[in-house]
């Protein structure tokens, strides 16, 4: 669990999307080196309360998808797509939507 007000990042790679995980219209993907994508898959916690259930206290929501800085936070040494960075790295949430939605 991280501490302080730090998150857990999983990156996220997808083979039609750049690095950052974004789809990047032509002409603009020399700019797509400045930022990652990735899921929050632990947030930080207060001390659990008596009934075991402990308060996410990051301000970011477990689950969410979100866009850091490429520079942000700390490579896990014992697997390369994990990131713990700190809450105020988080540039965005980000919601994905289906092709089709994307009008």
């Amino acid at each position: 669990m991280p501490l302080g007000m730090r998150v857990l990042v999983r990156l996220i790679r997808d083979q039609e999307r750049t690095d950052a995980g974004l789809y990047l219209p032509p002409g603009a993907k020399e700019a797509h080196d400045e930022a990652m994508f990735g899921e929050i898959i632990e947030v930080a916690r207060d001390r659990p309360s008596s009934d075991d259930l402990a308060e996410n206290v990051s301000g970011v929501p477990h689950g969410a998808k979100v866009l850091f800085r490429k520079d942000a936070g700390v490579c896990v040494p014992w697997d390369d797509k994990l990131r713990l960075l700190d809450v105020k790295d988080v540039l965005a949430t980000v919601e994905e939507l289906a092709d089709d939605d994307a009008h």
